[in-house]
């Protein structure tokens, strides 16, 4: 499981790679599909940076950090990160419905994938509590 998490992360980090460079860039975004979905127009927003730090670059640490995490079997850890991540990501996507009415495809394909991130650090998380709570007992 954990080996399916990192290279998911590692996935993350490229995704977010991209969405960087759009961030950076002044041509127009590959991902400019039409009026709705513009990556361009998000990552060129105002809302596409804390503290001047772009929000691209806190996912790739982020999946940095969930992929770290996950290669050091640290299932709980893991499981924070990715939940956090999660939830960051989906407050993102909230400011890309209500806020600025365009969606950018980077964003919406990282979302996927730290929400796979975060069902399997769960289920693995899960696996290992359960595992301990039995072997509990039959010591007892």
């Amino acid at each position: 499981m954990r080996y399916l998490i990192t290279f998911l992360s590692l996935v993350g980090v490229f995704v977010a790679s991209l969405a960087l460079q759009t961030h950076y860039s002044t041509a127009t975004a590959p991902c400019s599909i039409n009026e709705r979905w513009d990556c361009g127009i998000v990552n060129h927003s105002s809302y596409s940076a804390i503290f001047h730090i772009p929000v691209a670059a806190i996912g790739i640490a982020g999946y940095l950090l969930v992929g770290c995490l996950s290669l050091a079997r640290q299932r709980f850890a893991s499981f924070l990160a990715a939940s956090l991540g999660f939830l960051f990501a989906f407050r993102l996507s909230m400011i890309e419905q209500y806020g600025l009415g365009v969606w950018c495809l980077y964003c919406a394909i990282s979302q996927t994938i730290i929400g796979a991130i975060l069902l399997l650090s769960f289920a693995w998380f899960a696996a290992e509590y359960f595992a301990l709570k039995r072997a509990a007992r039959r010591s007892a």
